[in-house]
């Protein structure tokens, strides 16, 4: 079988995008969408990826010619659909540890205009102990930070010469925050006024929203055996995702960004807008707010995935009523654009392709719920005076799923029928229900919710949640998780 550098001649472009990070989101989102905008005579951009350190994954990019596969695979519009690219617009790999030199080089090139990043949440964080004499820098933003001012140095300080930075990480405000860090590195390294002017004037920091599930390479080898029997060729960096995809983008030079970086020219899903809150508040709410809200209600049901609930009947009943009654309405966007994501979100869920383990959603669940669910809550009950049943159920189903004990090794073990499952969350609420978890219903949701540290407010000062959220809890531990739901859904709305 041929490999997939066989395949196709890769066209050379000129690298004007610096990428921070080669995980397999980037590879299926940021380096797909440009790789349509080259195609269609959008972009003509190739792509430089920068690393850390040396790896395999970087080793078998490398070996077929930085190409790659990207293959999508859902449901669109209620059709399964699947859609196969070779990626060609990466130009090449360095590491910044073991090829310095290669990488700082970049600094000097004229043509580049664009920095992309997702170096995880943790990686846009200020670092005191970074040090600009360091090659690289530790942190993302020390070594951002150099790469500007050494380019700021060589084109002696050209207006021309500052970059759109465009940064994916999965935190609120991601370019405001990077840029905060840039000035702070700035200030403490003791670059010139002059320096710290340009970086905050000619270069350009966006706020950005993404949304892609992207799994990356096939887990099961026998999975990833097929795909290339259908393929016709071998891709040791094929990358698996979701047809479904967003891209928003927030600049304080909106006009500029758009005209530079056209990607909704070439008909893909990116938005440029001034106020990026409304997306971000209906992503995180709709989606990752309808997972968080079924996660332990299913589990305890019996499920294992979002793909079960969306099979079955009653749970799918609860997920569907969760978000389209309860969620939804709680956005200020337009209804109309409400109604397609939520639609859209339902889609997502049925995705045949995709094994999304809802032990893996519940990780840090109570976070979770703090920041996608309890908002919805908390304006339902000031805006009507109610609170919204399911959601508060769901609150009681959280408080069910932590209840477990300690096993010898000192790990918080939850029950499921005859199997355990491992409680994964921040030690403070682990050690809560360590020795709460067996206390009587009302006295446990009443203590939960009067953790200011957990809920950032006493919860308990909430008219009614209190009661609402130990009756279901009662409920729960007397009926089971299924009959409860089943007993919930039948009743008057």
């Amino acid at each position: 079988m041929k490999t997939i550098h066989e395949q196709i001649n890769k066209t050379s472009r000129p690298v004007r995008i610096l990428q921070y990070g080669e995980g397999v989101f980037l590879r299926a989102f940021a380096e797909y969408m440009v790789d349509i905008a080259n195609e269609k005579g959008i972009l003509n951009s190739g792509i430089q990826v920068v690393k850390r350190s040396p790896s395999a994954r970087l080793d078998a990019l490398r070996a077929q010619n930085c190409m790659y596969t990207v293959l999508l695979r859902g449901k669109r519009k209620g059709e399964t659909y699947c859609e196969k690219r070779i990626i060609t617009c990466l130009d090449n790999v360095v590491s910044t540890e073991s090829e310095y030199e290669a990488y700082a080089a970049f600094a000097r090139r004229s043509e580049l205009r664009f920095i992309l990043s997702n170096t995880t949440e943790a990686g846009i964080a200020y670092d005191e102990k970074d040090s600009l004499a360091l090659c690289p820098p530790v942190s993302f933003p020390g070594k951002l930070t150099k790469l500007l001012y050494e380019r700021f140095l060589y084109f002696n300080g050209s207006p021309d010469k500052g970059l759109i930075i465009l940064p994916v990480e999965l935190i609120d405000r991601n370019g405001d925050t990077l840029r905060a860090c840039c000035l702070q590195l700035t200030d403490r390294w003791e670059l010139s006024p002059a320096f710290r002017d340009w970086l905050d004037n000619c270069n350009i920091f966006c706020n950005t929203l993404v949304d892609r599930i992207v799994t990356g390479y096939p887990a099961n080898a026998g999975e990833a055996e097929a795909i290339e029997r259908e393929l016709g060729y071998r891709d040791k960096c094929l990358v698996l995702g979701e047809p479904f995809a967003l891209w928003v983008i927030e600049s304080r030079d909106l006009h500029t960004v758009a005209a530079e970086f056209p990607l909704d020219k070439a008909g893909l899903p990116v938005v440029f807008t001034d106020n990026l809150h409304p997306y971000r508040d209906r992503k995180v709410r709709l989606l990752n707010g309808g997972h968080t809200v079924c996660a332990p209600v299913a589990y305890l049901a019996g499920l294992d995935t979002v793909g079960d609930i969306m099979q079955d009947t009653v749970l799918r009943a609860f997920l569907e009523r969760a978000v389209q009654d309860e969620l939804a309405p709680t956005l200020s966007s337009p209804a109309d654009e409400v109604k397609k994501f939520t639609q859209a979100v339902i889609e997502r869920f049925e995705n045949p392709f995709l094994r999304h383990n809802l032990l893996s959603i519940s990780l840090n669940a109570v976070s979770k719920f703090r920041v996608r669910v309890l908002p919805a809550i908390l304006e339902t009950q000031e805006a009507t005076g109610n609170l919204p049943e399911l959601l508060c159920f769901s609150l009681a189903a959280l408080i069910a799923f932590f209840c477990g004990k300690p096993d010898r090794d000192g790990r918080m073990q939850g029950q499921r029928g005859s199997e355990t499952y491992e409680l994964l969350d921040a030690p403070s609420v682990l050690s809560f229900f360590a020795e709460r978890g067996e206390s009587s219903a009302y006295e446990l949701v009443d203590s939960f919710l009067k953790r200011v540290d957990f809920w950032e407010r006493d919860l308990s000062l909430i008219p009614g949640l209190t009661e609402t959220a130990s009756g279901y809890l009662e409920r729960i531990r007397s009926a089971g998780m299924r009959a409860s739901v089943e007993t919930l859904l039948a009743a008057p709305v």
